[in-house]
């Protein structure tokens, strides 16, 4: 009996020392999500600490169903640190500050110029990206067509989502929904949990219809198609869709196979899945800051494998330059927004974002967590940030 107790008690304690270190072994991140779990699924709704934890750990969350982009540990990474750039410390300090900036990298003729952490992010981890993941799912379109999957930009939506028959998107064109002008009706603000971007993921579909196209088919018209530019999040979810259909294989897969094996990005990466199963075309890709700056770089070098882009010939001037107006200085191009002087951004809800400038041959990505999903007093942080790396290039070049 003695000898039955005495084993109990050492299996116990040795549960108990195994469970110990299996906690103590969780991102720190993790453990803080675990201990104050969300009480809404809808990240828009998360607390401020919530989210810093919480987009730094997606990666490694095993209930977030998600699929992997991997990586080529054959080759080597792309990225070399470089003369560090001529900024003042206590500038880039308060920049890292006002955004929240949890990761930020500056690519100067290909190598790291900048490069800084916070919010308990670092160059191993990786950070969810939001909208970013649009300009992927664009770029991937664009090598659909020049593999052939998909004929012309001047498809109808519906030629490749058969549900899509009979809705207002069944004569909208494959272009018309990447630049955002179907005219189909959406409500894309993040502070109203009656918006369509806070509802369409959390819909219920018909029997044997994938969701966002199960949602997206209920939508009104609001515009002409072609006539109007109109922010849809549910738009770039439908041509994750429409790719998906016409490549037949995951966006996690086709991105490996096209870009992500072959740049020399450090690690894998993954893209989480919507309600039926598939990658979330418009959203949430996660990445190192690193890598995302390396995506960048490989674009503004012509999305180029060996010497070939795999983009059509005038892809990148298209989808670069302004193809509807969104104000007087910017535009959208193929899910890409524009400035007049000739850059143009990948952008995400709560600070992400890569900054392209071809004339500096200047990238700069940028991982955060800002208080609230979108303000233009935070993107003008950016923006301001991002012309003070500029300027600062220039007085290099005495210019």
């Amino acid at each position: 009996m003695k000898k039955s107790l005495k084993w109990t008690l050492v299996v116990a304690l040795g549960l108990a020392i195994s469970l110990s270190a299996a906690w103590l072994s969780l991102d720190k991140s993790v453990r803080y999500l675990v201990l104050n779990p969300p009480t809404d699924l809808n990240v828009l709704f998360w607390s401020q600490a919530q989210r810093d934890a919480g987009f730094q750990s997606i990666d490694t969350l095993p209930i977030v169903p998600k699929n992997t982009i991997k990586a080529n540990s054959s080759i080597p990474p792309t990225l070399k640190l470089g003369q560090s750039l001529m900024l003042n410390q206590t500038d880039i300090d308060q920049f890292m500050r006002d955004n929240r900036v949890a990761g930020l990298v500056v690519l100067h003729n290909g190598k790291i110029r900048l490069e800084q952490y916070a919010l308990g992010f670092d160059q191993n981890k990786k950070w969810t990206s939001f909208s970013v993941a649009k300009s992927f799912t664009s770029t991937l379109i664009g090598a659909a067509i020049k593999d052939g999957y998909i004929k012309s930009l001047q498809d109808k939506v519906s030629d490749y989502i058969v549900s899509m028959k009979g809705s207002e998107y069944d004569n909208v064109t494959i272009e018309q929904l990447i630049t955002m002008t179907s005219g189909v009706q959406w409500n894309e603000d993040y502070e109203d949990i009656q918006s369509d971007v806070s509802k369409f993921n959390f819909h219920t579909p018909e029997p044997g219809v994938d969701a966002i196209a199960s949602y997206m088919r209920q939508l009104p018209r609001a515009y002409p198609a072609g006539t109007r530019w109109s922010y849809s999040t549910g738009e770039t979810n439908l041509v994750g869709l429409l790719l998906q259909k016409a490549i037949n294989k995951p966006l996690a897969e086709y991105l490996s196979d096209k870009i992500w094996s072959k740049i020399g990005v450090e690690q894998d990466a993954s893209w989480v899945l919507g309600p039926s199963g598939n990658e979330i075309g418009g959203c949430c890709i996660q990445a190192s800051t690193r890598d995302f700056a390396t995506f960048g770089q490989f674009f503004l070098n012509g999305a180029k494998i060996n010497g070939e882009s795999i983009v059509p010939n005038d892809w990148i001037k298209k989808a670069t330059s302004k193809q509807t107006a969104t104000n007087e200085t910017h535009g959208y191009g193929y899910q890409w927004w524009t400035s007049n002087d000739g850059s143009y951004q990948a952008k995400g809800i709560f600070g992400q974002g890569i900054f392209v400038d071809p004339t500096r041959n200047l990238v700069i990505a940028v991982n955060g967590n800002w208080p609230v999903a979108f303000s233009s007093k935070y993107a003008s942080i950016n923006d301001s940030f991002y012309r003070a790396v500029q300027i600062s290039i220039d007085k290099e070049k005495g210019q």
